[in-house]
């Protein structure tokens, strides 16, 4: 779940455009911040957009998509002159969706995966963490598994999500696999449906695709992936995304321009299922949009707590049963830390908050080490942006997390918590997860257990 706003920390208007930040009190807030993407870290000064697509979702046969039209705007019911797209996609009311409560957990627990690059790390070091922890999650019984798209940032190796998700696939045989999201506005549409249903022939019904409308990176970098072509940007997002559902469907209408393109692998291969569509983001815009065309949405809760429980209240209130989902599900991205002691909780977790600080100040690097963390000499505004950080990350002891997942979920009323910890070790990271699946009673699979290496 990628963000790309800019230097603001909190505060960003829910339409994209640029805003002075909303919250009060809340430090690093000059004006041109933008509206988060979906779920993951910052991205460095100057990204746009909010985060967040729609999409489809299931196994089932073809769903309705108002209109005649391809390229409207994403709208909530019958057709018009723009074609918007109604009910969009396939389904089986949430079977390939709804994830299922293991252990002593009500809810079902699942991964955010960035494959972070620590300082005198490398990526290659981050990938084989990553293979590592799909094995871990999958033995402990943890639901899905995501990776989540960024670019030029020194401290994450994720800016491939279907190459990864496709090596990921080869190293687990059980748990779900998904993009968290593929920022369409970087994509051509056709490539993500081709992509995907690659992945969704790789590893059947174990596939999901989470789509997002920011570009998962800075302003320079996102005119590089796109190139200034014309219609192509993140207020493009929804004739992108009918273009996508058309491709994954394959329900052009006779006489569209893109009627005899297929993406392959995909439905004119025969294909049984093809991927759930996600929407993600971090705010009113994304949750109304998830909820009006009743699909799953992800909230991007670890970098955007200020507008959880808002955004997950105009979910609610907006949701339309569909051909995908016949009511809500929500998952909220939750930073989520544990260690044996809760000082070296608090140990690890402050190297995640000062790469955020850099990030968040135009000085993006690699996650900096426990002791790097410690000897920064922090002003008080950055030790107000490191504690308000801190806040939203929950961290301790193993009981302490599952007692914090447990007040949060609570308090959120949450359907899935998806973790993710991004600090420098990989070994605290993947002994994390081990903590809180014992913690939480999650069973263990011998079959798939890890062998540390």
């Amino acid at each position: 779940m990628a963000e790309t706003a800019g230097r603001g920390a909190y505060g960003t208007r829910d339409d994209g455009r640029s805003g002075g930040g909303d919250t009060p009190g809340a430090p690093f807030r000059p004006s041109g911040a933008r509206d988060h993407g979906a779920i993951g870290t910052a991205g460095p000064p100057g990204g746009a957009g909010d985060g967040g697509a729609t999409g489809t979702g299931g196994t089932g046969g073809t769903g309705g998509t108002g209109g005649t039209g391809a390229f409207g705007t994403v709208g909530a019911g019958g057709g018009g002159a723009t074609g918007a797209g109604g009910a969009i996609g396939t389904g089986s009311s949430g079977g390939a969706i709804r994830g299922v409560a293991r252990g002593a957990c009500p809810v079902p627990l699942s991964v955010l995966d960035l494959a972070t690059v620590g300082a005198g790390r490398t990526a290659a070091d981050a990938l084989r963490t990553s293979v590592r922890l799909a094995r871990l999650a999958e033995s402990r019984g943890y639901h899905r598994h995501w990776l989540a798209e960024h670019h030029s940032m020194p401290g994450v190796a994720s800016s491939s999500p279907a190459v990864i998700l496709a090596h990921l696939a080869a190293h687990t045989r059980r748990i779900r696999l998904g993009s968290g999201g593929v920022m369409l506005p970087n994509h051509a549409p056709l490539v993500v449906a081709e992509q995907f249903g690659t992945l969704e022939a790789l590893a059947p019904g174990r596939i999901d695709l989470g789509l997002g409308r920011a570009p998962g990176t800075d302003g320079a970098t996102a005119a590089a992936l796109r190139r200034g072509a014309p219609g192509d940007g993140a207020e493009d997002f929804p004739r992108q995304l009918a273009e996508l559902v058309r491709f994954l469907d394959d329900d052009f209408p006779d006489g569209h321009p893109l009627a005899r393109v297929r993406a392959v692998p995909g439905p004119v291969q025969g294909a049984g299922s093809r991927p759930p569509v996600w929407l993600l983001g971090s705010s009113g815009y994304s949750a109304r949009l998830a909820g009006t065309l009743g699909l799953p949405f992800a909230f991007a809760h670890h970098f955007s707590a200020q507008n959880t429980l808002p955004a997950l209240d105009l979910y609610r209130e907006s949701f339309r049963p569909s051909a995908v989902l016949d009511s809500p599900y929500a998952l909220i991205g939750v930073a989520a830390l544990a260690a044996d002691s809760g000082r070296e909780a608090r140990r690890q977790v402050r190297t995640g908050a000062l790469s955020m600080l850099r990030l968040r100040t135009g000085r993006p690097g690699p996650i900096p080490t426990p002791e790097e963390a410690e000897r920064y000499p922090y002003t008080a505004a950055e030790r107000e942006f490191v504690a308000h950080w801190l806040a939203n990350v929950v961290h301790g002891t193993p009981d302490e997390v599952r007692s914090g997942l447990e007040d949060l979920r609570k308090r959120t009323d949450a359907d899935e918590l998806m973790l993710t910890a991004n600090v420098h070790g990989n070994e605290a990271r993947l002994r994390s997860y081990e903590l809180i699946a014992d913690a939480c009673g999650l069973p263990r699979d011998e079959a798939s257990a890890v062998v540390y290496d």
